[in-house]
């Protein structure tokens, strides 16, 4: 579309002419178009995004997969903040009044509970392609954007008999050592409760009370309670920490930066979907953040966050593209899923905030 046409149409929009959703509609597919096609593009009164994740290796490697792009096609900038979008978070921004946050890296738990509470928009599935993610992947208020796991991540120079299961990971005597686990709760209660012998089949509605009585009984032994992938990265390659439960996209990038040193397996991981959400009252605007949450699911880019961050494509399509010696990395590799135990959204939705408070009381007594 050339840069006047395109001048036409935004001003269409702006005025009332035509609807914000056949505007939007009209971006998502200027933005599959290839650069050059796009090179006569412009957005007058142009915004910028501002994408919140998890910090560390993720703030380069969004900017470089999808927020470059974007802005090329389009004029708005797209700023990233590793500060952590926790329930906690997006509920204090949300109530805040001033909203500065346009897009979140959210549990989808996270975002059905928000997304009722009216802190997040609806998906425009009519610009968002459901057709581009995995069946059963797919929530009102957030749209499947990547897949990760929480796995064991151990020191194989200090294990050389490789600890296989979450029983493993309990067993300070057969693996003496400091331990790592998340701060936030998500996989710890399920790992106590593998370790004490629940079958993956039974594991919902997850016991509490059994796990946090074995998770207070641990807690001695546990160094870091990571709150962020950068933190566990920094408790692993630093020694501080011999073994602990990660994301899979972090275990990727600390066997890479310690040279094979530390490992990971699949085996009793807990395979989760990752997914990005809109705060409502954005400042970037919905059409802009719409059309940025499709222009991630072109398969490409989500083969570059593969390759840097290890995370698991939500497009199926872009499973094809990736390299025959780096499936092993991919968490929704047929192979590798099917040693793990899918995280019950819907039970998280109704059951995180309360099991929170109790764990994090639990954690620092």
């Amino acid at each position: 579309m050339e840069a006047k046409n395109w001048g036409r149409l935004l001003a269409a929009a702006e005025t009332g002419l035509i609807s914000r959703r056949s505007f939007t509609t009209a971006l998502a597919a200027a933005l599959a178009l290839p650069l050059a096609a796009r090179a006569g593009l412009s957005f007058a009164q142009a915004k910028e995004l501002v994408l919140v994740n998890w910090g560390g290796d993720a703030m380069t490697a969004y900017a470089e997969a999808y927020g470059k792009s974007f802005t090329e096609a389009t004029g708005v900038a797209v700023k990233m903040d590793g500060s952590g979008p926790t329930e906690g978070a997006i509920t204090a921004q949300a109530k805040s009044g001033n909203v500065s946050w346009d897009i979140v890296d959210a549990d989808p738990f996270s975002a059905i509970t928000l997304g009722k509470q009216g802190y997040l928009q609806a998906i425009d599935y009519d610009v968002v392609d459901k057709a581009k993610t995995r069946e059963g992947f797919g929530w009102d208020y957030a749209m499947s954007a990547y897949f990760f796991s929480y796995v064991v991540a151990y020191d194989s120079e200090l294990y050389p008999e490789a600890p296989t299961s979450m029983a493993d990971f309990f067993d300070v005597e057969k693996f003496p050592g400091s331990r790592a686990m998340y701060k936030w709760g998500v996989s710890s209660w399920e790992a106590a409760l593998l370790a004490e012998g629940a079958a993956p089949e039974t594991l919902y509605p997850l016991d509490l009370e059994k796990a946090h009585a074995k998770l207070g009984a641990f807690k001695q032994h546990v160094v870091s309670f990571w709150g962020g992938g950068a933190e566990s990265q920094t408790a692993m390659l630093s020694g501080e920490a011999s073994m602990g439960i990660v994301w899979s996209t972090r275990a990727k990038l600390i066997e890479e930066e310690s040279n094979g040193r530390i490992k990971y397996f699949w085996d009793q991981g807990l395979l989760s979907p990752g997914a990005m959400a809109v705060l409502k009252g954005n400042p970037g605007g919905t059409e802009n953040a719409m059309a940025f949450l499709a222009s991630m699911q072109d398969p490409e880019k989500q083969l570059v966050m593969f390759e840097k961050l290890g995370q698991g494509p939500a497009n199926p399509a872009a499973d094809a593209l990736i390299p025959e010696d780096q499936r092993r990395h991919n968490c929704v590799a047929p192979e590798n899923a099917a040693k793990q135990i899918p995280l019950d959204m819907e039970w998280y939705a109704e059951n995180y905030s309360a099991a929170l408070d109790t764990y994090l009381a639990m954690i620092s007594a």
